[in-house]
């Protein structure tokens, strides 16, 4: 055997990160332990399993444990496991770096938080808990052989930028960790990690419901003055989500939720339930009263873990909860899968789409319990994840019922208050059989629309839909509760009565006249934009207006595709007229009077589809020539 000794630096990030660590990141150190305990737990998880699948694994699965032992003389606390353990090369990988996409978003977001809770959420989510044993320790010694391995490896280092690693002889399987500790220093909050109870209330505090016995030997004083040696398990191993609700402490919830999202908040909700019959199950799930950085992002983690018998399966499990739900984070026990199943197996597993239908149903009646009788946590939970249950309109109809008794819409109704579908037709008008709505970019934009003039007129409410899944969702559901859902800016708009129309049918034909010739020619000057120009009935103070047909897609969706690299073809759009406004009637005019090849004409109606592109939040094709015309015109009144 080559007893290969070597000095490796750290990679770069990894010593920012270090510094970090040490300096800045945790005011309570004592977490150093648990993400040590998890670590182990981990690697006794991933042991069992790689011994069920790899039936030639020559590994001892016969007493998996976590060990630790606390030398009060040499000022050493020693984490052991006999579990999967690593290779030399796995040791490089997962220690000397951080072999995770995000390393410099990381940093980034540490170095500007001033926030210690937000700090260890950080450091939960990109999984380097290890690192905070250099908190407390001067050095840090890793001893491991991998399961079915010969040969072990030692690594080394004080974390100042360099670590020495060796393979060595005689390791037993899996991991010890030992912590050389710092001098004890109450007042920066290192305290004595090798007193018996300290490491008592850290183990109690964090890994309590560890499924594996987590033991220490203790010493105790027998009689006359002798002492003896007992080996004690210092967690209760019992898993929470198999204990009745009643018997479980609120905390002991919240300290099982923060182990397995990494999140320093108290969840918002905690839902525990339990399937039972042809298929059982045990399920504890939280809603987190914050959203993850990650939420939106296509890498961003979900947080179902999924068990089998008590054993650990694999983390964001896909199977157990849709996409639009992946806020949720919790613990899935399943008492009747095999233990050798894949990602893929689980997608069309029956009895996992059983428990997935269960839990979504679950979650959502929660939620919507939440609405009708918790307001303060209903309006964080839609502040904080609102955006993402509205993708569940899209992605689950069989639950859609429920979405809209869920779901809260910002409208035209109320400034401050939000409305469901179900308050907005209740308030509808007599006659009217449509739900109003609008889609922009803010509040303010869509208010201010030349779109809304009519509807603000006639006193119609209108739903004001800002986030970019509205645009996706309203066209897919398409109506509610028999009403369809009508864009403000597409198709004909008509708010009149029927009395009203017959008063006005006369004026309004008549005008058609009048205009016929303005609308035919503008339609051939502007037949690269627009398909059509046309009288408008939705205006009553705003020039013009650009709208699409009933089936149009919208410029948003248009924008939206394309920056998901999908290729659309361009869609034109209608400019309507209000035949009302001076410019317009004065367009009109001088339409009459000057025929069709007059240049000013022809810049004026330019500048009428710049306008109403503009007034709706639209992008200009040409904005040079458009300015260039304006500042023309502009000039000629000087």
């Amino acid at each position: 055997m080559s007893n290969r000794t070597e000095t490796l630096e750290f990679q770069a990030e990894t010593r920012q990160l270090l510094q970090l660590m040490v300096h800045s990141i945790y005011s309570n150190k004592d977490v150093f332990l648990r993400e040590l305990i998890s670590n182990a737990s981990d690697a006794l998880d991933k042991l069992r399993l790689e011994s069920m699948i790899d039936k030639d694994l020559q590994a001892d699965t016969d007493d998996l444990h976590i060990e630790i032992d606390a030398d009060r003389e040499a000022r050493t606390l020693t984490v052991r496991d006999n579990g999967i353990g690593m290779s030399r090369d796995d040791v490089v990988a997962l220690i000397g770096t951080i072999a995770r996409s995000g390393t410099a978003e990381l940093l980034q977001k540490l170095r500007e938080s001033r926030d210690a809770a937000a700090n260890q959420e950080l450091i939960g989510q990109f999984g380097v808990g290890f690192y905070a044993t250099f908190m407390v320790a001067e050095k840090v010694t890793l001893v491991t052989r991998r399961a079915g391995d010969s040969e072990g490896t030692r690594w080394e280092s004080t974390g100042a930028g360099t670590y020495e690693i060796e393979t060595v002889a005689n390791a037993p399987q899996g991991t010890s960790v030992t912590v050389h500790l710092k001098p004890e220093d109450s007042e920066d909050n290192l305290f004595d990690y090798t007193a018996e109870a300290k490491i008592r209330e850290i183990v109690k505090r964090y890994s309590d419901f560890i499924s594996w016995p987590i033991r220490m030997t203790v010493e105790r004083a027998g009689e006359e003055g002798a002492t003896t040696s007992e080996v004690q398990t210092l967690n209760s191993m019992k898993a929470l989500w198999a204990r009745p609700r009643d018997e479980v402490a609120e905390e002991d919830y919240r300290d099982f939720y923060r182990h397995v999202s990494h999140d320093w908040a108290d969840p918002l909700e905690t839902i525990h339930m339990r399937g039972e019959g042809t298929f059982e199950y045990e399920a504890l799930l939280f809603v987190p009263s914050h959203a993850p950085f990650d939420l939106f992002m296509r890498e961003g983690r979900r947080g179902v873990q999924l068990y089998v018998k008590r054993v650990f399966i694999m983390d964001d499990c896909e199977a157990l909860i849709p996409n639009y739900l992946r806020f949720v984070k919790g613990v899935v026990d399943a008492h009747d899968l095999s233990l050798n199943i894949s990602r893929e197996i689980l997608q069309q597993d029956r009895q996992i789409q059983v428990v997935r239908r269960r839990l979504v149903r679950k979650v959502l009646t929660t939620i919507r319990d939440l609405k009708a009788n918790q307001e303060e946590k209903y309006r964080t939970l839609w502040t904080e994840f609102g955006r993402a249950l509205k993708e569940g309109l899209i992605e689950d109809p069989d639950n859609r019922d429920t979405l809209f008794e869920i779901v809260s819409l910002a409208s035209t109704h109320d400034p401050a208050e939000p409305t469901t579908l179900a308050g907005y037709v209740e308030r509808m008008k007599d006659g009217q059989s449509e739900v109003y709505y609008a889609t922009g970019e803010s509040r303010t934009m869509i208010e201010n629309s030349p779109h809304m003039e009519a509807f603000r007129a006639k006193g119609y409410e209108v739903l004001i839909l800002t986030d970019p899944v509205d645009e996706v969702w309203v066209e897919q559901v398409g109506q509610f509760d028999g009403k369809p859902l009508r864009s403000i800016a597409k198709g004909q708009v008509d708010l009149d009565t029927e009395e009203e129309k017959k008063s006005a049918e006369a004026e309004r034909e008549q005008r058609g006249k009048e205009f016929a010739a303005l609308l035919t020619w503008m339609t051939g000057q502007l037949q690269e934009s627009v398909k059509e120009v046309r009288l408008s009935s939705r205006l009553t103070t705003s020039p013009a207006c650009v709208v699409g047909d009933a089936y149009d897609m919208t410029p948003t969706l248009e924008k939206m595709y394309r920056a998901m690299g999908q290729e659309v073809p361009p869609v034109k759009r209608i400019l309507e007229l209000n035949p009302t406004h001076p410019l317009v009637t004065g367009l009109r005019t001088a339409h009459e009077q000057g025929g069709d090849d007059t240049a000013a004409l022809t810049e004026t109606a330019e500048l009428l589809y710049g306008m109403a592109l503009l007034a709706e939040g639209g992008e200009l094709t040409d904005p040079a020539r458009f300015t260039r015309i304006l500042a023309d015109r502009l000039a000629r009144t000087l």
